[in-house]
């Protein structure tokens, strides 16, 4: 969205809190948690049809899985907000001539799956269905889908998953949750009705929800990968990352910002994975 219309949604919310500030609460929370893009177009539709598609379910939600099959050990792979599976092209081809096993899915209400609204827990519950589907031995995710795939490991404590690699992940939702407000300009009452939506409907503060705090206890070996100029999530979520997990190693980047698309990535995440 345009600085204009995020100033004018955010004025818009502000002036309806003083009448209900729980109405304008939920608005906002709604406006947070639905993507206004991420479905295929054409393009994106050609990439992932090559792959052998597989419908799985949680509760009433389908998820779309796609899978390249190779005799190599199983790779998933977990894209960010507002994409689909199709983002992984420029790294199929590399994870295809190793003979990987190359399994990918689209998120809640991005690409082919179901739903509206997306959060992360949500996410880690789809990840948790498709990695008891194929038993990955590796879990890539970039950005919102690392940060996911670090709360998979946590609740499904998957034995198959001996990596995790992070892709500009974000290291814990208060982070994210703050970046919104103060994008949207909102006031107390919104940013405050926010969190008391947030704890009703999970039964935890938002503070509780740190994919960093998490990862102490997740013995996975992890690679973490992050740009010093990420100007979506701040290099910071990497250096907390790294000082909680029990096992990782940081690779830090400058010049890639968010999306991190290299040669020299794809060398070491296919180098990492190799290591015994």
């Amino acid at each position: 969205m345009s600085s204009f219309i995020v100033k004018t949604i955010g004025n818009t919310l502000n002036a309806t809190s003083l009448v209900s500030s729980r109405y304008a609460s939920r608005k906002a929370l709604n406006l947070f948690a639905s993507p206004r893009k991420g479905r295929y177009n054409e393009a994106q539709l050609r990439i992932v049809n090559s792959a052998k598609r597989k419908d799985l379910k949680y509760e009433n939600l389908n998820i779309a899985t796609y899978n390249w099959k190779g005799s190599g050990p199983t790779v998933l792979l977990a894209h960010g907000w507002e994409s689909n599976a199709s983002r992984w092209d420029y790294f199929l081809n590399e994870l295809r001539s190793k003979d990987y096993n190359i399994v990918t899915l689209d998120a809640p209400a991005h690409g082919n799956s179901d739903g509206k609204q997306f959060n992360a827990l949500l996410y880690a519950q789809f990840m948790g269905v498709v990695a008891k589907d194929f038993s990955p031995q590796v879990i890539i995710g970039h950005s919102v889908g690392g940060m996911s795939a670090v709360f998979c490991q946590y609740y499904q404590e998957l034995d198959t998953t001996k990596k995790l690699i992070l892709l500009g992940a974000p290291a814990h939702f208060t982070g994210v949750f703050s970046r919104y407000k103060s994008m949207m300009g909102y006031n107390s009452k919104i940013s405050n009705g926010l969190d008391d939506l947030v704890k009703e409907h999970f039964g935890k503060p938002v503070d509780y929800f740190s994919a960093a705090n998490f990862a102490k206890s997740i013995e996975t070996s992890t690679l973490i990968i992050h740009d010093t100029n990420d100007r979506i999530i701040p290099y910071e979520d990497a250096l907390l990352f790294e000082n909680r997990f029990k096992s990782a190693q940081l690779m830090t980047t400058t010049g890639l910002g968010h999306g991190l698309k290299s040669r020299d990535i794809n060398n070491a995440i296919l180098k990492f994975i190799e290591q015994s």
